[in-house]
């Protein structure tokens, strides 16, 4: 399996414009052999709040991605904002190489302290979905700070992919807790991050795919551009090596999260 991780320089709140860098990055990736490409969250407007402006109703960013996904013949991920009563939803979606959906996540944790629980709604679903021979799952940027919903993806997944607007100023955080989660998890983590100047935020990348032995296989700097990563579904393997997951307590966790 060929990955290739977008990390695009977001054009602040333009999803025209996005669109069509996202195009570009698509045909790379397929001149590239890549069978999926990831975007980070919220793709084609940035990190923002002004959900008057982002969330659909008509799901068009759906619609033109899955137009792009069969004619280039490639599997997508983006994210995009989706209106929803008096709240919007921060929703990331895989789209297969025939345009169908394999999976569409909707962001657990909003990001309360940018205030973003003020304008969207809570998921409350943990979903896994199948693509070539791996399993896989989808979190969103602030939910990397929350371990459990990793232990329960990777009862399935092989690999987690995290797409997200990461600021520059926490990148220590997102190093750390990504190596975290797949040392943890014994999975691939995907980290999908853009970089630049984006609605006064500075990012920094730091695209990744790191090992289910918590080795960094490979890394984007700074700089945009589409990272590729050759996956081996060796996670059985090495869970079955070094089988740190049977001797979690799951009863015992639960308890503990439940009583007062």
């Amino acid at each position: 399996m060929k990955a290739a991780l977008a990390q695009t320089h977001i054009i602040w709140e333009n999803k025209k414009a996005n669109l069509e860098q996202a195009q570009r990055y698509i045909e790379s990736a397929c001149n590239n052999n890549a069978q999926i490409i990831f975007f980070p969250e919220m793709s084609l407007t940035g990190f923002s709040m002004n959900t008057q402006l982002t969330a659909e109703s008509e799901l068009e960013t759906l619609e033109n991605i899955r137009a792009i996904a069969q004619k280039q013949h490639i599997a997508i991920g983006i994210g995009w904002v989706k209106r929803q009563n008096t709240l919007a939803e921060n929703h990331y979606t895989v789209i297969d190489d025939k345009g169908e959906i394999l999976s569409d996540y909707i962001k657990i944790h909003p990001f309360s302290y940018a205030k973003e629980d003020q304008y969207f709604q809570s998921g409350n679903r943990i979903g896994c979905f199948d693509y070539g021979t791996y399993r896989w799952s989808t979190f969103i940027c602030y939910d990397l700070r929350f371990p459990e919903l990793f232990q329960i993806a990777s009862k399935e997944a092989d690999i987690i992919v995290v797409p997200a607007n990461w600021p520059q100023k926490r990148e220590a955080h997102w190093r750390t807790l990504l190596q975290a989660r797949a040392i943890e998890n014994q999975c691939y983590i995907l980290g999908i991050n853009c970089t630049g100047e984006i609605g006064g935020l500075l990012y920094h990348g730091f695209t990744c795919c790191i090992s289910p032995q918590g080795e960094l296989l490979k890394c984007q700097n700074d700089t945009a551009g589409c990272l590729y990563i050759e996956l081996d579904n060796d996670v059985k393997r090495i869970r079955e090596e070094f089988p740190v997951k049977l001797d979690r307590k799951w009863e015992l966790y639960a308890r503990h999260y439940t009583e007062k």
